[in-house]
């Protein structure tokens, strides 16, 4: 992502919004909270925090969390227990390395005339916390936790608000820290609170690929991260469901997931409202934003064979709040699929669980600080 180089000759006021290239989704709603900050008037820029990193530091930060959860996911559970996870006794700090970045963010918000910083990655939250508790960054910091599960690099007492995405969450960093909270739910563009016309489309092609199965997707992410996913294709076809596995980017995933006899292998899809209108359910691995898209869709969520650390974690809480279910196995897995239903009231609630998520007005609390 670009880093703007200089303020635009304007007196609205500027917002910037910091953000994280891990995968799609942290982008991804920094581009949406953009749309919607110039949309109440404000002058938005987006930065990769990653990108702020000195030495190519961000870079092989990514590359090593890439290669971790796609072939070592053993690896980052140890890193998740280590860094992220709460416990008893001294834990290690995130500030550290977030502190290497601080110049190069303090320059930006000068040179652009910021008013206000949204961190929507925990680094960044880090890095914008320390910076206020020192005074070293003169405008208020705002922290949108995207997590169900709220780990403890997310948490910095120096940020002035907290925006949550839902009251748990708000609750649990109220306890931990004492700073406001406030629950806005997740953020998701217009169009997939809205029904889709191009929903038809991917019905046909359903059809036309496997007529009367019930299309069951299969979410691997931006980078194709998933835990056995082929095994899970037989296992869906088998019961006879149409397993739709989203294979982002990763096209090694997508050549082994076409060997699947009735499987349907996605590379990245562009129009994810009209695909998730289209389907039966949504099997999700890391309660991250595509999980909030099927919600806001009205798509019920099945959480299944999440990624360690925060996957899992995430997974749980989701269910734990009636948002999804998750299956510990095949058995349970085909089980919760059959409670889905057309028609059944399982279906019903769950959808309406998560409609009633989308409840707060984002940008309008950044403007509030």
């Amino acid at each position: 992502m670009p880093q703007p180089e200089q303020a635009p000759p304007s007196g609205r006021r500027r917002t910037l919004i910091v953000s994280a290239s891990m995968g799609a989704g942290h982008d991804t709603v920094a581009g949406e909270l953009a749309c919607r900050a110039g949309a109440h008037g404000y002058e938005a820029h987006v930065v990769d925090v990653l990108h702020l990193l000195p030495y190519g530091l961000g870079a092989g930060l990514r590359r090593c969390y890439q290669a971790s959860v796609r072939h070592v996911p053993w690896v980052y559970a140890g890193v998740y227990g280590a860094f992220l996870r709460g416990g008893a006794g001294p834990r290690p700090s995130g500030v550290p390395l977030a502190r290497l970045a601080a110049d190069r963010l303090t320059g930006l918000v000068d040179r652009l005339g910021i008013d206000a910083v949204v961190s929507v990655f925990h680094l960044s939250a880090q890095l914008t916390g320390d910076l206020r508790a020192r005074g070293r960054l003169r405008v208020p910091s705002t922290v949108f936790l995207l997590d169900f599960a709220v780990h403890r690099q997310w948490l910095h007492p120096g940020n002035d608000r907290y925006l949550c995405l839902t009251d748990t969450a708000a609750s649990q960093v109220r306890r931990a820290l004492g700073t406001p909270a406030v629950t806005t739910g997740p953020v998701v563009a217009p169009e997939f609170l809205a029904p889709s016309p191009a929903a038809a489309g991917w019905r046909e092609r359903f059809a036309g690929h496997a007529p009367g199965r019930p299309a069951v997707l299969l979410s691997a992410g931006a980078w194709g991260a998933a835990s056995r996913p082929e095994a899970t294709a037989r296992l869906l076809a088998g019961a006879g469901y149409l397993p739709v596995v989203l294979c982002g980017r990763n096209e090694r995933l997508r050549a082994r997931v076409t060997q699947v006899p009735g499987a349907l292998a996605l590379d990245w899809v562009d129009d994810m409202p009209g695909l998730l209108a289209a389907a039966y359910a949504l099997l999700d691995n890391a309660a991250g934003q595509t999980a909030v898209q099927a919600l806001a869709t009205g798509l019920p969520v099945v959480g299944y064979r999440p990624l360690p650390g925060h996957g899992v974690e995430g997974v749980r809480q989701m269910a734990g709040l009636g948002l999804s279910e998750y299956a510990a196995t095949g058995t349970r897995l085909l089980r919760a699929l059959d409670r889905l239903a057309e028609g059944g009231g399982v279906r019903a609630e769950r959808a309406a669980r998560g409609r009633a998520l989308f409840r707060g007005d984002v940008v309008g609390q950044v403007a509030g600080l």
